[in-house]
């Protein structure tokens, strides 16, 4: 069946299937690292990274790179756990955080959550609001472990779709003592009610009786299956911006990574139902009193979402607007990414 309701065409959009991977994507040439991976970035030469594993509550062993300044000495170190954007890889923008954190002098974990890049689960490329906000907490653990940080001194950042699971992790997890993110996505209020809450009772009812339907499919064939439609080759130019702005970082050298969601061939078509009733975001006040600083671009299409929960969130609060800057632009672009500001904001909450 083919779905073509509103929520799921929006949901496309954004969280990967619009993003599809056609076999003949040149990925360019990338940085790789003594294991010969690719990475998107270049890694600090004051830093050093190593792969890691460790396990969330249900049992996922989840892959993560944990990068640590050089020269650190003996002191025990303020921590963070990064993840996002939603459908990427710790290859990716994540690891990129992770890298300039770490220069600045935290320990730092860029982790894939389950289901996704060299992180374990089955089946491939789903997503959950409840296991990819346990992943959170499952990185705060490995951190804690870890003889050279100290597990009082623990936040996360959260980017794109995965800034609401990190907001909704630091809810939960009074571990976690401050929390900051970019270009915020809240996952389930957007595949549950659209861009800017258009969708109807009646689009979302057709929505989840096709998306029903489908899950007939699935178990006819033992397969979850993904969606047929993809992103072209080349964009026509007459796309959205915000579409031709993921296909930029996404489909193009820059930001393209072979275990990404987002670059390859998307999350599983009922992957959806798991956000369609199931708000994350509904205790947000409980971060207080720890400290949420919220980083979006001037002209991101998902600004809205920082806004409305700097709204909702109780002090001590900031939202920090990027001049010019549209959503993607928080995803790799070191000079406009406002790091002295994370870095501030971590020194001064992580004490």
């Amino acid at each position: 069946m083919k779905i073509v309701t509103t929520v799921v065409a929006l949901y496309f959009l954004f969280i990967g299937q619009a993003f599809a991977q056609n076999k003949k994507s040149n990925p360019g040439k990338m940085n790789t690292t003594e294991q010969n991976e690719y990475y998107t970035f270049q890694l600090s030469d004051k830093v050093t990274r190593k792969a890691v594993t460790f396990k969330n509550r249900y049992g996922i062993i989840l892959s993560g790179d944990l990068y640590l300044p050089k020269n650190r000495g003996n002191e025990k170190l303020a921590a963070l756990a990064i993840s996002g954007p939603f459908g990427a890889v710790k290859e990716q923008s994540s690891g990129l955080y992770a890298n300039q954190m770490a220069e600045r002098g935290f320990a730092v974990i860029a982790f894939d959550p389950s289901y996704t890049g060299e992180s374990g689960g089955e089946p491939r490329n789903i997503a959950s609001p409840d296991i990819n906000t346990e992943d959170f907490s499952a990185a705060v653990d490995f951190l804690g472990l870890q003889k050279n940080v100290d597990r009082n001194r623990i936040g996360i950042i959260g980017i794109c779709g995965f800034g609401g699971m990190a907001l909704n992790a630091t809810a939960i997890d009074k571990r976690v003592k401050a929390v900051a993110t970019t270009s915020m996505y809240d996952m389930t209020r957007v595949i549950s009610k659209g861009y800017n809450d258009v969708v109807t009772l009646k689009q979302r009812t057709k929505t989840l009786v096709e998306l029903n339907q489908q899950r007939w499919k699935d178990a006819e064939t033992g397969e979850q299956a993904y969606p047929s439609s993809h992103l072209p080759e080349k964009l026509t130019g007459s796309e959205p911006q915000f579409v031709k702005d993921y296909f930029d970082y996404y489909k193009t050298p820059r930001g393209f990574h072979e275990r990404s969601v987002n670059s390859t061939k998307g999350w599983r078509l009922t992957s959806a139902l798991s956000f369609m009733n199931m708000p994350i975001l509904s205790y947000i006040k409980e971060i207080s009193p720890r400290p949420m600083l919220l980083i979006a671009g001037e002209n991101a299409h998902s600004r809205y979402f920082s806004e409305d929960i700097y709204k909702m969130a109780a002090e001590p609060k900031e939202l920090m607007i990027i001049p010019n800057a549209v959503h993607v632009d928080l995803y790799d672009k070191v000079d406009v990414i406002p790091f002295e500001k994370l870095e501030n904001f971590f020194r001064t909450n992580l004490k």
